[in-house]
Order: structure tokens, then sequence, then C-alpha cells
């Protein structure tokens, strides 16, 4: 898979994703990713990538042009191309399933108030956030989406069965069970009896159970309760 982030910060996302997994996966081949200055696609001597808004308003709005040229200049055949924007669908784990099946993304980063809508009529496919809030830019949020979709490459995570059992797996509407690790005993606390019995049944009985009662608690509008 090759990811192209086109942004004004590049060193935003270059560091969380040059560690860790997604910096193993980069290394080991199963993925390429480049985080490309929108800068290098202007025109004018002072590189400028934001104009007032037409109709007025605050804040500056994101100029079409160099968006424009650098997707022309990024774009391959069957890329997707993706604004990262509080305007976009929610960002959800089966959509990250989705992405990891292309060959290609580009993702463009709004910063200021926002970008020229041009950009959006005519190069964008999918409008995505990660959330109802608003960062300073859409950097970061473009790094979390690249985090969740290269994970789910085949080969990236030690064991492929990760994926299919951790929180919003399958339908989408569970978290994940607690999880628990040496020392049995620590601070008076105790891990729970089942889970050192060895009977597999009950384990998975405990977890589905354990699992279902921490989405009603933290996530009940998953299970149609909130």
């Amino acid at each position: 898979m090759r990811i192209d982030i086109v942004t004004i910060f590049p060193e935003i996302a270059e560091g969380p994703l040059g560690a860790s997994i997604i910096g193993r996966a980069v290394e080991a081949g199963h993925v390429q990713i480049r985080c490309v200055d929108l800068r290098d696609f202007t025109t004018d001597r002072h590189r400028q990538v934001d104009d007032l808004p037409y109709g007025g308003g605050p804040g500056m709005v994101m100029k079409p042009e160099p968006f424009f040229a650098a997707v022309a200049s990024l774009k391959t055949e069957g890329a997707k191309v993706i604004l990262m924007t509080p305007q976009g669908k929610p960002f959800r784990q089966s959509m990250a399933a989705e992405l990891s099946r292309e060959e290609h993304l580009i993702f463009l980063c709004g910063h200021y108030e926002g970008v020229d809508h041009r950009v959006v009529e005519a190069l964008v496919e999918e409008e995505i956030s990660i959330g109802d809030y608003v960062l300073t830019n859409g950097t970061l949020a473009a790094a979390v989406v690249v985090d969740a979709v290269v994970r789910l490459l085949p080969g990236v995570l030690g064991d492929e069965r990760s994926a299919e059992v951790e929180s919003f797996s399958g339908d989408g509407k569970r978290l994940e069970a607690p999880h628990y690790t040496r020392p049995a005993e620590y601070a008076g606390m105790a891990v729970p009896e089942v889970l050192l019995s060895g009977n597999h049944g009950a384990i998975e009985r405990w977890r589905e159970s354990e699992g279902l009662e921490r989405t009603r608690k933290n996530r009940p509008d998953l299970l149609g309760e909130g």
C-alpha cells in the first residue's frame, strides 16, 4: 500500500508514523508513507496556501490551486483521495478495514478555517472526521486514520488474531473485555480466577460477559441504550 499525506505540517505526521508498529511496517515494506508539503505546490514566492474567505468571516481559507497541483502530481490510477475535516463522516473500525484494502490513499489535510470547497467537489472521494471536536489542523487526524488502517494490513501485527478480537471488531458493537498479566495479585487486587483456570470455554464466556458490561458502562450507544 502507498499512502501520501498532503499537509503544511509534514513533521506532525512523520513523528508518530515513524515509530512503533507503523514504523516497523514501513521498514518491512508493508506500506510506503510519504508526508508531502503542500507549500511545494504553490507558485508564488511567499508560498501562500491561504486567503481571505469570500463573503467575509473570521480566519483564512486554504486555496484550491496547491491542492489541485498536489493531487495531479501524486495520484495514481485507482487512488482514493480523502479530506480530513470535522464535517466528514465519522471514522469507524469498519471504515479502517475498507481503506486497508485500497492500493493508494491520498490524505488532504486542512488548516485555518478549512479548504476551498472546490477541492471537495472536484478531487475528494471521501470526507472523514475522527470525532466531534476541532483540531488545529487535519494532519493529526490523518495520522490517526493511517495508524488504524496500516495495522490491519497483512503481516503488520505480530498476531493476526489481535485485529479480530479487539474492540469494534465483528459487528462493531462491543468493547473488549479487561486484560490482566503477571503478577496474579498486586496491591491487594487479584486476577479473576477464571483466567487462571485453563478452562477456555469459561474464559470465553467471561470475556463475552465482561465485554458486554464494559460496553454498557462506557458506550451504551453501541447497544442502542444511550
